[in-house]
């Protein structure tokens, strides 16, 4: 899952950005409101963090200004103000949610899994391909009843194509949802994952569920024959 992250105080933004992508998400961060309406307008994020005090333009203009465009991705937005009247103004300009600074960094995920549950493509608290079961929650992972151990990256790859199930998907679908900005689209990064992935969801278990569609991409098969 891509997050945008939009906060400029540096010291807030990196704690939420490491907190973050050690629970895979891939983070983008901005520090001002007119680069986070570029960003949001050409990639395709899951989630926006929005703060509210920003430069050039604040998170309520931000906000309203991406709701006008069309765009739907759910908005989470972060304050120091607590007033009634800031929240409901948040709101009517089309967030879906609102946190008040400080926060509890747990309370911010549990929102987070509350938005992206919400979503037109719902993410169930539990995924189930063939006999792979993955808990979007605890982001456990078991194959045939036995524990998988995966890196926070192998995870979130798993977890999207398995949000994609019975679906192929190619490097640029998959970069822009598990990558940040600044993944290197000439890199090999992808099938390396794809690679280690395979190594332990597959070997030892049949039937094995990650394919390969040349030309096209990858996909994680629910009933493979």
């Amino acid at each position: 899952m891509r997050i945008l992250l939009v906060e400029d105080d540096p010291r807030i933004a990196g704690f939420i950005t490491k907190g973050l992508r050690e629970n895979s998400y891939a983070v983008d961060s901005v520090n001002d409101g007119g680069e986070a309406v570029y960003q949001a307008e050409v990639n395709d994020y899951d989630v926006i963090i929005l703060d509210v005090m920003l430069p050039r333009k604040d998170g309520f203009e931000v906000c309203a200004e991406l709701r006008a465009a069309g765009l739907q991705t759910p908005v989470l937005m972060l304050t120091a103000r607590d007033a009634v009247e800031d929240r409901i103004f948040g709101l009517d300009c089309g967030a879906d949610d609102y946190l008040t600074k400080p926060f509890d960094f747990n309370e911010l995920l549990a929102r987070l899994r509350a938005l992206l549950r919400r979503r037109a493509e719902v993410r169930p608290a539990k995924i189930v391909v063939s006999d792979l079961e993955i808990d979007t929650a605890s982001r456990c992972v078991k194959r045939a009843g036995h524990d998988i151990q995966l890196t926070t990256k192998e995870y979130a790859l798993l977890e999207y194509l398995a949000c994609e199930k019975d679906k192929v998907v190619g490097r640029a679908e998959i970069a822009e949802h598990v990558w940040d900005e600044n993944f290197d689209a000439f890199s090999n990064l992808i099938e390396v994952y794809i690679r280690r992935l395979r190594s332990k969801i597959d070997e030892g278990f049949t039937p094995r569920l990650i394919h390969t569609r040349r030309g096209a991409g990858y996909i994680l098969e629910s009933n493979p024959q």
